[in-house]
């Protein structure tokens, strides 16, 4: 463990107080976990919970994810968790993943990463995992869904709380955690990902961001976060009344124990609903029955066969066959390439 306590400075005790108050809640002697990459987000996070666990009773360990995509990785996970150790973190983890090509560099490894720290978690037996995603990467979230047309559940960008995971950090700029680092001491890993401009979120962070600041003046990437706060309010209430609206709207499949999975919708109570109750209806569906998330463009298709409804033919959405049938909206499971009504 560290011996020489380092003095603390106003970046130290941000990253602590923001960690102090995620983890009110919680109970003495439950196993808290940080997904450490030994970069300056996850590594400052480390360092304030390793300070704030002891504290609130809280047993504080790490779990370091080794996606094996870059020459050294091995040697940048033993580096993160000899930190870690030295932190004061116990239990520490080395996990190394197999990272299968599915939908992309970025969201493949991403995909590995949440697996192994769920399992990981699972196996300690710890009630929270907390990430180190800062007030900037709010923003490069909500500019990256107002670039793709997303809706206002996406533009509300990542959650402080969503199961067992956690942002503590969300109210923290990069800067701070990159000054706690240094204050602490620690050694910090830089990933080369983060300068690779062959990625559309390093671009809006190394390129996007510093025009944007430098045209319209400081402040932007808090005003972005707070429109994502904003929103996530206004999303949280439409989906309380999306979860009212579903059992008078989706019509019980009986007799049918296996595939293909159907989703059958009643298009008289659909009419009748405001454009975002049902494009979030639709949304719902998809999800819940089919484990698809559609996109705005396939959201609105699929809400035309109701609100433009003239007789027009099937569509297909990614894994979805959509069809109207006299007073009834069917979606079906199925393989078939996304088409256009």
């Amino acid at each position: 463990m560290m011996t020489e306590r380092p003095r603390l400075t106003p970046a130290m005790a941000d990253v602590r107080r923001a960690i102090r108050e995620n983890l009110s809640d919680l109970t003495p002697d439950a196993v808290v976990l940080v997904a450490l990459s030994g970069g300056p987000d996850s590594l400052a996070l480390a360092a304030g919970l390793a300070f704030e666990a002891p504290r609130a009773g809280l047993l504080a360990g790490a779990v370091i994810v080794d996606h094996g995509l870059q020459e050294g990785s091995d040697v940048v996970a033993n580096n993160a968790a000899e930190q870690a150790r030295a932190l004061g973190l116990d239990p520490v983890v080395i996990r190394r993943v197999k990272v299968v090509a599915a939908s992309g560099p970025e969201a493949d490894a991403r995909s590995a990463r949440y697996e192994a720290l769920q399992t990981v978690a699972s196996e300690l037996s710890a009630v929270a995992v907390l990430l180190g995603h800062t007030l900037d990467d709010q923003a490069e979230t909500v500019l990256l869904g107002l670039t793709r047309g997303s809706g206002a559940t996406s533009l509300a960008g990542m959650s402080e709380v969503n199961g067992i995971y956690r942002r503590p950090l969300l109210g923290i700029r990069r800067a701070e955690t990159v000054a706690a680092c240094e204050d602490q001491g620690l050694s910090v890993w830089n990933d080369p990902h983060n300068h690779d401009s062959s990625y559309t979120r390093v671009r809006i962070r190394n390129e996007v961001m510093p025009v944007l600041e430098n045209q319209l003046g400081p402040g932007v990437a808090e005003a972005l976060a707070r429109t994502a706060e904003q929103l996530k309010q206004d999303a949280e209430v439409l989906d309380a009344l999306v979860a009212e609206i579903m059992p008078t709207v989706m019509i019980p499949v009986l007799g049918e124990s296996g595939p293909p999975l159907r989703a059958t919708l009643e298009t008289s109570v659909l009419e009748g609903l405001a454009p975002a109750l049902l494009n979030r209806v639709i949304r719902r569906s998809a999800l819940d029955v089919f484990g698809v998330s559609l996109s705005a463009v396939h959201t609105n298709s699929i809400a035309r066969l109701v609100s433009d409804w003239h007789g027009q033919g099937e569509l297909h959405v990614p894994g979805i066959r959509v069809e109207r049938q006299g007073a009834q909206l069917v979606l079906t499971a199925s393989s078939s390439t996304p088409t256009e009504a």
